[in-house]
């Protein structure tokens, strides 16, 4: 499997390759030559190692996955690697993604039972690991750079501590973190985990990690890779859960119970022989578009899914363009402080991705979207174009928005109604799925973090205090190392230069 640039770069890498590299040399973002094509007969394999979730059983399911698209680590060593990753251990349940009945045909898919409570753990425990193994592979060190609203950072950073041959550099906006979210990250003490306060907002952080990747000699002089979402390895471990909440929904794969309606086949675009498979939709809370990219991969290799709902909150870049084709990111001033804030985000990164996808795989009209006009005029438009209309015809793209209100209301009735408390950015999940569902296709709402992480909101909405896991207790009282300092990427760069030796 090879890999390619979104912005038309002639190269072509495999997958450790890309792996140590984040963005590639033109500023594009990796995605494979092809998409893996998932037969029905290939899903009911799949089905029987995920095993209903039974212990081992999401371990083998990412391994199948993983290996359509990895083919320079061997098998054996892919195998162990995901073994030792999705354990019961780590994610406190054998299914690590159960499913949450709401109603009947309406769950949560609960992604959050790993070390720092989020979905980011989901991925970040992988990509640890397999940095740690193609390192000591390389006889290399890393320096990862990354850019966080709230949990990206905490996920990395406890995925990589004490990791050998790796250092963290973490940037996140000061002081529009929630509490729990900061001292989850600042309280870590490890000689290889550096936490730096941005002031600004998330864009800017993201804007300094894409400088930092694009300065081609600092990036290889001082070896600097990526954990966010721009690198493809974290997309590719979060497709996995996409198949995982498809086996559980729809435990017979013969019922028609969840066939899609008729007339639904149009919207089809993965192979032709899973036309008539059940079908499941999934709402996605949304920001840098990470998730739900994971989400469109796994539609495009034949997972049999209707709708790919985004939910955004205020900061609703993405909402303006799934309803009327105009991308326009929004200027720091602009980006509102909400209490969903991990998705305080108004430049979406992975949705190059789709737009490379959406526009024929023309690399050169992205590098013209994504690199010229964004950069002039901080907008460009698709709507008028032919091709905006297959975003939800042929991709199955639809969206909404939720407000601080919203939050609160699902919040509450989330919790009297099915006595299950959820936390600011799955209640944007919800009450936008609520808005999309259809008859027979149930819909899988991705759980984003624990309530715990957000508990000022959760005490508005119900008056009570999050349940909080007791490895956590006093965790805001720690001591904390943070460094704080301008959006400046010369100043990001001097830290690592002060930090780390040069290659």
């Amino acid at each position: 499997m090879l890999y390619l640039s979104t912005r038309g770069h002639p190269d072509r890498k495999r997958f450790c390759e890309i792996l140590l590299e984040g963005l590639a040399p033109d500023g594009g973002l990796y995605l494979p030559e092809r998409y893996p094509q998932v037969d029905a007969a290939m899903l009911a394999r799949w089905r029987d190692a995920f095993n209903g979730g039974e212990p081992g059983g999401y371990a083998a399911l990412a391994f199948e996955v993983l290996s359509l698209y990895i083919d320079d680590i061997p098998p054996a060593d892919l195998k162990a690697l995901c073994e030792k990753t999705y354990t019961a251990a780590v994610y406190g349940t054998a299914a690590i993604v159960p499913l949450k009945k709401l109603e009947e045909g309406f769950y949560l898919e609960a992604l959050s039972n790993g070390p720092t409570l989020a979905f980011k753990d989901m991925a970040m425990q992988l990509l640890g690991n397999l940095f740690e193994y193609e390192l000591a592979r390389r006889g290399e060190e890393l320096n990862i750079l990354g850019a966080t609203s709230g949990d990206t950072g905490s996920a990395a950073e406890y995925a990589m501590r004490g990791k050998k041959g790796v250092r963290v550099f973490m940037l996140s906006p000061h002081g529009r973190m929630s509490p729990f979210q900061q001292a989850q990250m600042f309280s870590l003490m490890d000689e290889n985990i550096h936490n730096i306060a941005i002031e600004g907002v998330f864009d800017d952080c993201q804007d300094i990690v894409k400088n930092v990747s694009n300065d081609l000699d600092f990036k290889r002089g001082y070896k600097i890779g990526t954990v966010n979402s721009i690198n493809w390895a974290r997309l590719l471990a979060q497709v996995v859960y996409y198949f995982a909440g498809y086996f559980q929904a729809t435990t017979d794969a013969t019922s028609r119970a969840s066939l899609p309606p008729e007339g639904a086949d149009s919207s089809w675009g993965g192979p032709a022989a899973n036309r008539h498979l059940p079908r499941v939709s999934f709402t996605v809370p949304s920001g840098n578009f990470g998730n739900v990219c994971a989400g469109h991969v796994a539609r495009q290799m034949g997972l049999p899914i209707q709708t790919l709902v985004v939910a955004t909150n205020e900061n609703d870049v993405l909402d303006e363009f799934f309803r009327t084709g105009v991308y326009r990111v929004r200027a720091s001033a602009d980006t509102f402080e909400t209490s969903s804030p991990s998705m305080d985000i108004s430049k979406a990164s992975n949705f190059e991705r789709f737009v490379f996808d959406l526009l024929g795989r023309d690399g050169a009209r992205v590098k013209a979207l994504f690199g010229d006009a964004l950069h002039k005029s901080g907008r460009f438009e698709l709507g008028t174009d032919a091709v905006f209309a297959q975003a939800t015809s042929r991709y199955g793209f639809v969206s909404g928005k939720s407000s601080h209100a919203d939050r609160l209301a699902t919040i509450k009735e989330t919790f009297e109604r099915y006595n299950i408390m959820i936390d600011t950015h799955t209640a944007d999940g919800v009450k936008v799925a609520r808005e999309h569902l259809q008859p027979g296709v149930p819909m899988i709402v991705l759980e984003t973090a624990l309530p715990i992480k957000f508990a000022e909101t959760i005490v508005e909405a119900l008056g009570r205090q999050p349940d909080r896991p007791a490895r956590f207790n006093g965790i805001e009282d720690l001591p904390k190392r943070v460094r704080v300092m301008p959006a400046d990427t010369a100043a990001v760069q001097a830290y690592i230069v002060e930090h780390c030796p040069a290659a």
